[in-house]
């Protein structure tokens, strides 16, 4: 075999252009290049975290709001928070799911020693409140957010939807606290005809709802912790959709996101689907790429904001009912 003579590294470079190019790299250059991969990765992991623990302090937040509503006579913080969990996964599966999930709720509540008449005001406190502070906090953006962005028609739908939520929730207010004769007299008449239920009863449930109302208007200290702990709740779960953009490569102002969270939401009051999956993320979507998010970047975060918002929740309630059974359980064992 004839030899050649010492291998030429310099010829192989010449025949192979990529080579070539590796031998021309600075090591400089290539430092960086490991240096920005390794910054990207990081960068996307803190803010992984960071969305998920603003995710996790909104639930918090919700359970503070829990409290607020139920005090005196709540459950304590930790308790709390597993039955809203429970609430939440339940309603996160079921079609229409706030009646099931305000159903399980109350159960879990009463289970706890809350009385029936006190559940019940404080799941419908809790869950109108906390609808009132959505819808003032997306009327506040929109007023802002118009003249700088123009109009919507989903703006005109969400308005109205919040105009009867309002409309719906002072009416009732004012019934059970001025009307209460009028609507004692009315409900009892009901309950005469009702199975299961006597007019006294209903009479007394609504003598307790009366004088809850009656607290939360008298007592500033404790309305001004249910709007506090309601808007803490909305603002940083859109605060943690905020990061989820922010990580994809895209800084949106936070009062167009205010806006197109607050759109998404309100509109997935409407019980078609559970905890409006599939409303949220199309309006959501075209809302921030109308507010010219790109197409791309809008879509992976927002699947990735509902993969912690609305699929994470379901096993995480789940394990939380089961160890509120437990510990039923374990009680009536002593």
């Amino acid at each position: 075999m004839l030899n050649d003579g010492p291998h030429d590294a310099t010829s192989d470079a010449r025949a192979n252009p990529l080579t070539r190019f590796r031998w021309r790299v600075p090591a400089q250059l290539r430092y960086a290049i490991a240096l920005g991969v390794l910054y990207f990765i990081l960068v996307n992991v803190v803010s992984l975290v960071v969305a998920v623990l603003l995710e996790a302090a909104a639930l918090l937040a919700y359970a503070a709001l829990s409290r607020t509503v139920l005090a005196p006579d709540g459950p304590r913080f930790s308790v709390q928070l597993r039955i809203n969990m429970s609430s939440l996964a339940l309603s996160h599966v079921v079609p229409g799911g706030t009646a099931p999930a305000g159903a399980l709720g109350y159960r879990l509540l009463t289970d706890e020693g809350v009385s029936g008449s006190v559940a019940a005001f404080g799941l419908a406190a809790q869950g109108i409140g906390s609808a009132v502070v959505l819808n003032l906090l997306l009327w506040s953006a929109l007023v802002i957010s118009i003249p700088l962005s123009g109009y919507n028609r989903l703006y005109g739908f969400a308005a109205l939807a919040g105009v009867f939520l309002l409309l719906a929730f002072f009416g009732t207010v004012i019934l059970v606290t001025r009307g209460q004769r009028h609507a004692d007299a009315w409900l009892r008449r009901v309950a005469a005809h009702v199975p299961f239920t006597t007019p006294d009863g209903v009479s007394r449930m609504l003598q307790h709802v009366a004088d809850r109302i009656t607290l939360l208007q008298t007592n500033r200290r404790l309305l001004s912790g249910v709007i506090g702990w309601a808007a803490a709740n909305w603002l940083l779960d859109a605060a943690s959709l905020w990061v989820f953009i922010w990580a994809f490569g895209h800084f949106v102002s936070p009062l167009d996101l205010l806006v197109a969270y607050g759109l998404a939401n309100v509109l997935a009051v409407i019980p078609i689907t559970p905890a409006g999956l599939g409303v949220i993320e199309t309006v959501l979507i075209s809302t921030l790429v109308g507010f010219r998010v790109p197409p791309a970047v809008a879509v992976l975060a927002v699947l990735s904001w509902r993969l912690i918002n609305f699929w994470l929740p379901i096993p995480i309630g789940g394990g939380c009912y089961l160890s509120l059974r437990v510990r039923r359980r374990r009680e009536r064992e002593r």
